[in-house]
């Protein structure tokens, strides 16, 4: 329910308020016709989905700047992005997926919310050609093979939203000299959010 987003974010301006209250109709609607989001998990649509993406605002609060671009790499339905959208309203979003049905429900859902700072782009990663202040994205694949598609896309930094062992995924992507071990942090979600469902999950964010 909205009353999880409220609970950390208590100081949403009404705008943000009703969009994301908004939400969780839209993406009923457009899981009937396309299951973007797996039905059983719809009942946890704000925690496992719209919560988890929010995460990256813990970040973004304090690195996000306005005028930056973000992309957001692997969207699906549009998490996180269109989560960070509605959070950060001066940032310009970029949401790419090379599934197009995918994208479809990004790009409506987006125009439903009135979200004039996302773009949504059906592509694979390397052939976007160009590069953005930010990237984030929600565990599309194992580190190693994420970090070559975006390793000439990001100006500042990657926000990466991942479980299970990523200290391991680390190491192999440091094995590969995809990037020094230094420029990554990891951070616990659950020392943010108190809900049983963030134990495991990890916030990874990867420095220039």
């Amino acid at each position: 329910m909205m009353e999880e987003i409220l609970k950390y974010f208590p100081d949403l301006t009404p705008w943000q308020k009703e969009r994301f209250a908004a939400m969780k109709a839209l993406y009923d609607d457009w899981n009937s016709k396309i299951n973007v989001i797996s039905r059983k998990d719809m009942d946890n649509f704000y925690t496992h989905h719209v919560l988890h993406s929010l995460a990256v605002a813990l970040i973004g609060k304090t690195r996000f700047e306005k005028g930056d671009t973000v992309l957001d790499l692997g969207t699906g339905g549009g998490f996180p992005g269109i989560p960070l959208a509605v959070m950060f309203p001066e940032i310009q979003f970029t949401l790419c997926d090379s599934i197009g049905k995918k994208i479809k429900v990004a790009e409506n859902v987006a125009a439903q919310l009135e979200l004039g700072n996302v773009t949504c782009v059906n592509a694979r990663a390397e052939s976007l050609g160009k590069s953005f202040d930010w990237v984030v994205s929600r565990a599309v694949t194992s580190l190693d093979n994420f970090l070559p598609w975006i390793k000439n896309s990001y100006r500042k930094g990657v926000v990466y939203l991942k479980g299970g062992d990523i200290e391991d995924e680390i190491d192999k992507a440091a094995g590969k000299r995809l990037l020094n071990p230094k420029n990554f942090t990891i951070i616990e979600i659950s020392d943010f959010f108190s809900e049983e469902w963030f134990k495991e999950k990890k916030m990874l964010i990867i420095s220039r």
